[in-house]
């Protein structure tokens, strides 16, 4: 069954007016599951999950439609994944409705430097009959600071300010700072917040593989089935089998 990014990926397909392409994307048929190219599609690997924990993603405009955009890989292992576009003169009210919802606790994920001090919090607070719900701005780093500046829906929730030693390896696009994670990268980081660190490994890893096949598609190489990357999701998963 399709997930909540590959539908709202059908939806802004729908909505064009021509056909999206890809700066560099490659015109070869692509699997509906993975989005990658038949000879190196990673659907039979994708490993199983459960989290208590769920994620937002507001997605920016054309965001959905890349390739490489790392939410649907969020939403390939955990299940409750809500994804919405975001506009700033319309808000759908479902995900109004997903906001106001007593069994989550929402917390906008995003640096403290750009909050009131107040709102900003250091660490995923265990609230009773209530989940985690972490909502990720999905979009390029200028985009995204609109983003939370031009939706007042948001303004009275928390900010979750992550902070990691780790440098992101994330190898598909660039970014203009250095310190910047990608969209799955900060989901696993929420996911070890919330206490669900082999969940968080587990899409960390979900991650790399699938940047590493991505690249190798783009330069027409083949699968390596002994990488690094492989053997380390077959140890996660092995691990929570």
């Amino acid at each position: 069954m399709p997930h909540a990014v590959s539908r709202l990926r059908a939806d802004r397909l729908a909505r064009s007016a021509k056909p999206f392409l890809a700066r560099g994307g490659s015109r070869r048929a692509h699997c509906a599951g993975c989005r990658l190219v038949p000879s190196h599609c990673i659907c039979a690997l994708r490993p199983p999950c459960a989290t208590r924990a769920g994620m937002c993603l507001l997605m920016h405009d054309i965001e959905p439609l890349k390739p490489s955009n790392t939410g649907w890989l969020i939403a390939d292992l955990v299940a409750d994944t809500h994804a919405f576009g975001w506009s700033r003169t319309e808000v759908d009210p479902a995900l109004l409705a997903l906001l106001a919802d007593p069994q989550w606790q929402p917390y906008v994920v995003f640096p403290g430097e750009f909050a009131a001090p107040e709102r900003v919090v250091q660490q995923v607070a265990p609230t009773p009959g209530r989940r985690p719900l972490f909502v990720l701005l999905d979009a390029t780093w200028p985009e995204a600071r609109k983003m939370f500046r031009k939706s007042p829906y948001l303004a009275q929730l928390p900010v979750l300010s992550l902070h990691s030693d780790a440098a992101s390896r994330y190898r598909l696009r660039r970014s203009s700072r250095g310190e910047h994670f990608c969209t799955a990268e900060v989901a696993a980081l929420c996911l070890a917040q919330a206490g669900d660190e082999r969940t968080g490994a587990l899409l960390q890893a979900w991650l790399d593989l699938f940047s590493e096949r991505y690249l190798l598609a783009r330069e027409q190489r083949p699968v390596d089935a002994d990488s690094a990357a492989h053997r380390q999701l077959h140890a996660l998963t092995a691990a929570r089998a």
